[in-house]
């Protein structure tokens, strides 16, 4: 007898965005009942993958194969009728209905006349519960009063609801405690077993070597290896197939220096800070002129300390001090009065004011210097704004332009001159260059070296690794939320933090 085909080919898959190609060609095979995992830095194509797959984005080139035939996904629903589900790393759960109401969104059981069967619902879905080992989970239960862990299995209950063959787990067990994750791992065992694919993505590969049975990792968009053996294969190989880059990183030099810049005064101090669940206490100093990166994965804890520092989130314990001043925790406006300030990773839906000019996204922290008797003096208001873009080299140097209208490098310029108008002392840089183009990169990279260099103290987050070692002087290393390595920048390389990131253990 023949063999039977793949269950899911995906041949010479391409996909482009403005700017950006995020597919190059990749290649995908998955066969009936395996779990496949796909690795790869931030950045490297693994969510834009998913989502072809998904029928959430249309390729713009290759072929797709279902079952040997050769399938269109145009849809989520196309993609879900052939029986491929996906559960993505942000879940996509209505908290305001229940459990059977989630688990059967958009096909729920109805009479003749499309009256809801709410109790039959209810039965479907603490059927399908009990089958994912969860029959205490109530199908009534509003979502919202779950945990992190059982709104995970409503997720997949909802995808066994159809005819799933396929299933995608994005960071499946970002949000899981270890107990949780051994019963996420049994789960997946078990849909295997009845024959059920997985495309399990993980940055862990120590997961990886527990459930997978095949590897494909990608990297800048393309297929660097398909279908290696997950168990067998080394992780040095596996790091040293993730790592490299098709992107020259220009890079300013560093003038830092480290004997002075450690007999300063700590501008900010960070100590023992700490939130439950998101990361362990933190210590930590900042001194003028110094750019200190923090390294590490989706999940690892990075943005939520910054966001910390900031006053955004409110700690679980310590304490952050700005010139020996101690802030009050959670509270942004004491973190901006002390002289701290963000460029967050979201800066459209988070820092700027997309339907105002470039004038008032840069003023907007300093309105009080502008107001005069109740009124705003518009034209000193235009001028600070002027003089800040200038000096970062925003372009179109015009302060009434649309700030949307600008692209992406020179957005997180407006950014940035919004707080050396406000005259900042610390500034948390959170993914800077995430959606600027290559050529913007190295300027971006130069005014943040400049700034360092006028004695701004600076804390850099970034997916990019190369970018963390060629910006920073001093890197912490994290992983799952704690410090696990420590070093001058020069002392590490890429393939080093990698392997601190995946397999590392806290540093002494």
């Amino acid at each position: 007898m023949a063999p039977e085909p793949p269950l899911l080919t995906m041949s010479g898959i391409t996909k482009s965005f403005p700017g950006v190609r995020a597919l190059d060609g990749v290649d995908l095979e998955v066969q009936a009942g395996e779990v496949h995992c796909l690795l790869g830095q931030n950045g490297a194509g693994k969510s834009t993958l998913i989502k072809v797959l998904a029928g959430a984005h249309q390729p713009d080139g290759g072929e797709i194969t279902w079952r040997g035939e050769p399938a269109a996904l145009k849809s989520p629903i196309a993609a879900m009728r052939l029986g491929i589900a996906t559960i993505y790393q942000e879940l996509d759960l209505v908290e305001g209905l229940s459990v059977a109401e989630n688990v059967f969104l958009g096909h729920e059981p109805t009479t003749a006349r499309f009256v809801v069967r709410t109790r039959e619902g209810r039965t479907a879905a603490a059927a399908l519960l009990k089958r994912l080992g969860h029959p205490e989970i109530d199908p009534a239960r509003a979502v919202g009063e779950l945990s992190a862990a059982q709104q995970q299995i409503v997720s997949m209950a909802r995808a066994l609801s159809h005819d799933v063959r396929l299933i995608v787990m994005d960071e499946p067990s970002a949000a899981l405690d270890p107990d949780e994750v051994d019963n996420l791992f049994r789960i997946v065992a078990a849909l295997t077993a009845d024959g059920v694919a997985v495309v399990y993505i993980s940055h862990r590969l120590e997961e990886i070597r527990r459930i997978g049975d095949r590897v494909t990792v990608l990297k800048d968009g393309r297929a660097v290896a398909v279908g290696l053996p997950a168990k067998s294969t080394p992780t040095r190989d596996i790091v040293a197939m993730m790592t490299g880059r098709n992107v020259e990183y220009v890079f300013p030099p560093r003038t830092t220096d480290s004997a002075g810049a450690a007999a300063a005064e700590p501008v900010l101090k960070v100590e023992g800070l700490a939130r439950k669940g998101e990361f362990d206490p933190l210590d930590l100093e900042l001194r003028p002129g110094e750019i200190v990166g923090l390294a590490g994965l989706v999940g690892s804890g990075r943005s939520e300390i910054l966001e910390t520092v900031y006053g955004a989130r409110k700690p679980s314990a310590g304490r952050v001090t700005v010139a020996g001043k101690q802030l009050r925790p959670g509270s942004v406006r004491a973190a901006v009065a002390a002289g701290i300030g963000l460029a967050p990773e979201e800066r459209k839906a988070q820092a700027l004011l997309m339907l105002e000019s470039v004038t008032r996204n840069v003023s907007v922290s300093s309105m009080s210097r502008f107001s005069r008797a109740g009124w705003i003096d518009r034209g000193a208001e235009r001028r600070a704004a002027r003089t800040a873009t200038r000096e970062l080299s925003l372009r179109p140097d015009n302060p009434d332009t649309p700030v949307r209208t600008l692209s992406g490098g020179n957005q997180q310029k407006a950014v940035l001159a919004r707080w050396l108008l406000r005259g900042c002392r610390v500034l948390l840089l959170d993914e800077p260059t995430r959606g600027v183009d290559v050529g913007a990169r190295a300027e971006l990279y130069a005014v943040i070296r400049r700034l360092a260099d006028e004695g701004l103290a600076v804390l850099l987050v970034s997916s990019e690794v190369p970018e963390v070692l060629g910006l920073a002087d001093r890197v912490l290393v994290l992983r799952e939320g704690r410090v696990v390595h420590a070093a001058d920048a020069r002392e590490l390389d890429e393939h080093r933090v990698l392997d601190l990131v995946m397999e590392g253990s806290p540093t002494s």
